[in-house]
């Protein structure tokens, strides 16, 4: 199935405009250095600009000794408790433990057995979509790009909410229950329906049951058979955990917290959240680091010894390799130096499933690109801060091994962190109370003057 625009009217006018369109945006760099514009909300030394403060997660990449950054490792804390314990605890009790978390982020505690059970009915309760939803929006209005989908698919659902602008704390939470359940149902049909129309492939979409898991239920409708074992089932809750909640100062739960403070809806906030996480720099590098890994492998093979990997390693570092854009992807992390505990957690978990599924030399490559590029990028960056790899290095290839499309790796990683969004929401709404509004510098000359069309 294909969309296009058949006229090429627009295309021709902008291909005819004189000159190069850039020149109307381009801003001296100096400009910014000027005036100490902090870039992508970043002091000089590499530390986030503090724009608020939050109870709902923590991460810790660094501490601080006399005004300086000191790389430690990585630690990230969900309310207070530390995500290496979570992990820990669910995997001694065998338990699938993303719903005890989206409860600990939603309602600030861990649940008791009680309160866990009612949350778990609450969340099947609200599991399948709204009568008419599939037609209406999936099939009448299907997208090849699933996060795309994700995002038009939660503003739709504003249509079947017969209370969707109060923005109370008993009603988002409603809101946001609803939504935790839904989106991995939402997901799971349109990547369905966009194999259907798009890719000519049968047609399957299987309806969720109450007394499974999200990790389970996820498996279940994404694959033709439904079948699934419990090392997979187990392995996928292991990420929809690490996944679901990264502080308020990531891209995409800073965007919702910002669409929160104007006031608007559940679904309008959410589905920005959603559009951030999309882009390749945030929760899009999954992806990229997989398109680089395949890269890697049809042009030194699937075995390279050290020295052809390093040669083209420096390739791709010098922009003349892989996407030229200079990155390895899933190396390096805006605030975590010594080690990511998410991805030390994702590794440790993953080498059985690794060597179940016969992706052993696929993993065994990867810890190569990983120990090679940081040692690469370490020399070339002498003066700079201490890096390591991102939960992005593995969750990938981790959601190859559990058979899932490279498409639906960033979307899962929404229906992940929908949780800890909607967390910032109610957090923003109850203790937020102000518009977030920074300022931006005018720097055109001033002074000019209007002249009539005949003149010009």
């Amino acid at each position: 199935m294909q969309y296009s625009d058949k006229s090429t009217a627009v295309q021709d006018y902008v291909s005819s405009i004189d000159g190069d369109i850039r020149r109307y945006y381009t801003i001296d760099p100096n400009q910014f250095r000027s005036l100490n514009v902090k870039r992508g909300l970043r002091n000089t030394d590499g530390t986030g600009v503090l724009a608020g403060v939050t109870n709902i997660g923590s991460v810790q990449g660094y501490m601080m000794l006399d005004g300086d950054p000191i790389p430690m490792p990585g630690r990230l804390y969900y309310r207070g408790i530390e995500i290496n314990e979570l992990i820990t605890n669910h995997a001694e009790r065998h338990i699938f433990g993303f719903e005890e978390v989206c409860y600990l982020l939603l309602l600030g505690k861990l649940p008791t057995q009680g309160e866990l059970d009612d949350f778990r009915s609450a969340l099947a309760s609200a599991r399948h979509l709204p009568d008419g939803y599939n037609d209406a929006v999936l099939f009448k209005a299907p997208n090849p790009n699933i996060m795309n989908k994700l995002s038009s698919g939660v503003m739709a659902l504003y249509s079947y909410d017969d209370n969707p602008e109060d923005v109370s704390p008993e009603n988002v939470l409603r809101q946001s229950i609803q939504l935790i359940a839904r989106l991995p149902v939402l997901m799971s049909n349109a990547y369905n329906v966009k194999r259907h129309l798009f890719d000519n492939d049968s047609l399957y979409l299987h309806m969720p049951k109450d007394e499974l898991s999200i990790a389970e239920n996820m498996l279940r409708l994404l694959r033709d058979d439904k079948k699934y074992t419990d090392d997979e089932a187990h392995l996928l809750d292991l990420c929809l955990t690490l996944h679901a909640e990264h502080g308020g100062g990531n891209n995409s739960t800073f965007t919702c917290r910002a669409l929160t403070s104007t006031g608007t809806d559940t679904y309008a906030a959410i589905s920005g959240a959603i559009n951030a996480l999309k882009g390749p720099l945030h929760g899009g590098a999954n992806a990229r680091t997989m398109q680089m890994f395949d890269d890697i492998k049809a042009h030194i093979g699937d075995t390279p010894d050290d020295g052809a990997l390093r040669d083209y390693l420096k390739l791709i570092i010098d922009g003349k390799a892989g996407d030229m854009s200079g990155k390895i992807y899933g190396l390096g992390h805006a605030v975590y130096t010594e080690s990511d505990p998410r991805e030390l957690l994702l590794k440790k978990y993953a080498c059985k499933l690794a060597s179940q599924t016969g992706a052993d030399k696929d993993f065994e490559l990867m810890e190569r690109i990983e120990k090679n590029g940081l040692e690469m990028l370490a020399e070339k960056h002498r003066e700079h801060r201490v890096m390591c790899a991102n939960i992005d290095m593995y969750s990938g290839l981790v959601y190859r091994m559990l058979g899932i499309p490279d498409e639906m790796f960033t979307p899962l990683f929404a229906v992940a962190r929908v949780s800890g969004w909607c967390a910032h929401r109610l957090e923003e709404l109850i203790s937020g109370g102000k518009l977030m509004r920074p300022g931006y510098k005018a720097v055109m000359p001033k002074g000019a003057h209007y002249v009539p069309i005949e003149e010009r």
